[in-house]
C-alpha cells in the first residue's frame, strides 16, 4: 500500500478559505504590520517608520491586547481574508502576500521552520528596531522613515 502524501493547509488551501485558526497562524509574527505609517497626501504613497503601536511588545513582536486591539486602538487594521486585495501596502516578506503571490510560504516561516528562531536570526521581526511610538513626538515621525530593503528597514528621507 502507498502511503498518500498530506499537503499542509497553506498549499492546498486559498487565503480566502481558511480557517480562523489557519488565518491566523499564517501570521509570521514580523511586527511589520504593527509600524505606524505615514501617507502622503498627495500620491496616497504610504511610508512605514521604525515607530511600533504603543501596543506592541517590541520584545516579542506580539501585540499586549490582540483580542481587544480594535477598542484599545480603533485605527488598528485588522488584516482579514476580505481584504486580500488591499494587501499591496505590506512588506513583501509579509506571509500573508507572499502566500497569495507565491502559493508558499517563505523558507524561514514558522510553520516550517517550528518557531521564530531563522526568522529573528535573518533580522525579520522589528524585534532589533521598532521603537515604541510613544516616545517620539509625532511631528517626528518623519525622521523615522524606511523603506524595505530585501526584508530589512534602511532609512529613508522624504522629499
Amino acid at each position: 500500500m502507498i502511503a498518500k502524501r498530506y499537503e499542509p493547509f497553506w498549499v492546498t488551501t486559498k487565503l480566502e478559505d481558511m480557517s480562523p485558526e489557519e488565518w491566523e497562524s499564517v501570521c509570521d509574527g514580523c511586527g511589520k504590520c504593527c509600524l505606524q505609517k505615514i501617507e502622503d497626501i498627495e500620491t496616497r504613497e504610504i511610508f512605514f517608520t521604525t515607530l511600533s503601536c504603543s501596543q506592541l511588545n517590541t520584545k516579542t513582536c506580539q501585540c499586549k491586547v490582540y483580542d481587544t486591539r480594535q477598542e484599545a486602538v480603533p485605527n488598528c487594521i485588522t488584516l482579514t481574508p476580505k481584504s486580500i486585495d488591499e494587501f499591496e501596502w505590506l512588506p513583501d516578506t509579509c506571509s500573508y502576500r507572499v502566500l497569495q503571490s507565491t502559493g508558499t510560504l517563505p523558507n524561514w516561516h514558522p510553520l516550517i521552520v517550528g518557531s521564530q528562531k531563522e526568522m529573528i536570526r535573518q533580522g525579520l521581526t522589528v524585534s532589533k528596531y521598532a521603537e515604541n511610538e510613544s516616545t517620539v513626538n509625532e511631528d517626528d515621525w518623519d525622521l523615522h522613515v524606511i523603506r524595505w530593503v530585501h526584508g530589512l528597514p534602511q532609512s529613508y528621507q522624504i522629499d
